[in-house]
């Protein structure tokens, strides 16, 4: 039986990348956009993170150095952002016919069966700025979970040139080894503490530990994040159950 390989496709900064396709001339300048009411910071480019503006911020708070640092500043624009949603599904949806949608700037592919999905993840990759303007990462691997690590790592680390791809034992214990616990999907702060107090700061760190001992300490829930179906190896080839 083959192994099963679901990618998740993730918008880099996907409100503040909107905002680019339509002021090109803001491409490598710090961007941020407000939420309604012009409340709050809910979206910031990476050169905005770089000068330590965080999500949430409230603007008034951080109006005089956004204005210092000739950051741009946009209202939220949810028409704009849900029609370039669109565009970006409408493209994905040619590569495999089995998608799910996750969220207006996430989705889920299913790649089973498929060979060189390095190559084919980048030519997704090229594609969809191409086609959109929109720039995007690419995670692949046995399970959701691994996935959503690996497009983190495929948006972090420009080596991958927006795609990282985990298909060995080998790379799967590199990527958790790696992976802090707090940035793993369904941990959450509050579990992040509590893990941090017994001594799990990785994913890989979570794993070692038993299944009674997850299912006492995280539930059910935190069972199901860290069973095989999650972050191991699932030889499944049916998409996303």
């Amino acid at each position: 039986m083959k192994l099963r390989h679901l990618g998740l496709v993730d918008c880099n900064n996907f409100y503040c990348s909107c905002e680019r396709v339509f002021h090109p001339d803001l491409i490598g300048k710090p961007v941020v956009v407000l939420s309604n009411n012009d409340g709050c910071v809910i979206a910031r480019s990476n050169e905005a993170k770089a000068l330590g503006l965080k999500m949430g911020d409230p603007f008034y708070q951080v109006k005089d150095m956004l204005e210092k640092n000739n950051v741009a500043v946009f209202s939220s624009n949810y028409n704009l952002y849900g029609d370039m949603s669109k565009r970006v599904m409408s493209l994905l949806s040619r590569y495999t016919p089995k998608l799910t949608q996750y969220s207006i700037d996430e989705a889920f592919l299913d790649f089973s069966g498929m060979d060189n999905l390095q190559e084919y993840g980048k030519e997704i990759v090229r594609r969809i700025v191409k086609g959109t303007g929109i720039p995007v990462s690419l995670g692949i691997a046995p399970t959701k979970t691994l996935a959503k690590m690996a497009s983190k790592y495929a948006k972090k680390y420009k080596g991958y040139e927006g795609v990282c791809l985990i298909d060995t034992d080998e790379k799967r214990e590199k990527a958790l080894k790696l992976f802090e616990i707090g940035d793993v999907w369904g941990i959450g702060h509050r579990n992040t503490k509590k893990l941090g107090y017994h001594g799990i700061k990785t994913a890989w760190d979570l794993t070692q530990k038993s299944a009674s001992w997850v299912q006492k300490e995280l539930s059910v829930t935190g069972l199901r994040t860290w069973n095989k179906d999650s972050m191991g190896f699932n030889t499944e080839i049916s998409f996303m159950g």
